[in-house]
């Protein structure tokens, strides 16, 4: 459980996730482009603290290096999901399904010879059948929101993949190691697909840079950053379940900035989704205490 300060870490964490969405959507920067500079800024604010430790010098270290580098590969096909989602969807729905990472995670576990407690999947049929509804009313709705829900499906698989990735870098590397890697190798990958796509890269006018600077800053460093370091202590269980909260912060934010509200009919998807990845998320931890 979370406790001194894992607590503001873990809040921090929270409502800095939270604005992603919100501010991707009002950026008018193409997806590549803010991929390749959110990462890159999120790589040069962690880089001081790595370089400090000096472990990216130690060759006993070269594993965790490799982890790292896996784990930015993954993430910016996440954040291409996740971006492509916030555009197409509505925030709430795309945040909602982006939800389902730990899921997939729990899959991905299984896969590896892991056990999933059988109560689990109880939430995992509920977070299903939300899912369902999701998709069905965005289908009736538009095309676009449609592809909108399955690109942040994708994603959540995606992060739950570069969630595992990163344990693994995180067992011989500190935190700053790891996200300053990770971050770069995520912000080097999107760069050859801006270029070879002829995306524009700069030139943009004030408040694009001024939303760019809120993404690093919000989602980048309060979000993904604070909860890696709190990792290290507190149980993925947990983190998973706290992250949830980013769907509510998300859609009031959305609400309040861009007077945007999910369509009535995904409602009830919304809150059978959510209900089922906390049953699973504590039915798991159940699980492993027993």
């Amino acid at each position: 459980m979370p406790s001194g300060r894992d607590i503001p870490l873990l809040l921090l964490g929270v409502i800095g996730i939270g604005t992603s969405g919100p501010v991707i959507a009002l950026s008018a920067m193409p997806i590549i482009t803010l991929i390749f500079w959110r990462n890159l800024g999120g790589a040069l604010i962690m880089a001081p603290f790595a370089l400090r430790n000096g472990q990216w010098l130690k060759s006993e270290n070269r594993r965790g290096l490799a982890w790292s580098m896996a784990a930015g590969f993954v993430l910016a096909l996440h954040f291409i999901g996740f971006f492509i989602a916030m555009r197409y969807t509505t925030v709430a729905a795309g945040t909602a399904l982006t939800a389902l990472q730990p899921i997939f995670a729990a899959y991905f576990v299984k896969k590896l010879g892991g056990h999933i407690p059988r109560r689990a999947w109880i939430g995992m049929v509920i977070s299903f059948i939300g899912v369902l509804i999701i998709t069905g009313v965005d289908f009736q709705i538009s095309t676009r929101a449609f592809i909108g829900d399955i690109a942040a499906i994708i994603c959540a698989a995606l992060a739950a993949l570069y969630v595992l990735l990163g344990s693994k870098a995180q067992q011989t590397l500190a935190t700053s190691t790891y996200t300053t890697l990770c971050y770069l190798t995520c912000s080097l990958t999107a760069l050859p697909i801006a270029l070879v796509t002829g995306v524009q890269l700069i030139g943009f006018e004030a408040k694009q840079w001024w939303l760019l600077l809120a993404l690093i800053l919000g989602a980048q460093i309060l979000g993904h950053t604070m909860f890696n370091f709190s990792l290290k202590r507190v149980s993925p269980a947990i983190v998973s379940l706290i992250v949830f909260f980013e769907v509510p912060v998300g859609a009031l934010l959305a609400f309040w900035w861009l007077d945007q509200l999910p369509p009535l009919g995904t409602v009830p998807g919304l809150i059978l989704l959510l209900a089922g990845c906390a049953i699973f998320v504590m039915r798991s931890k159940d699980g492993e205490k027993g």
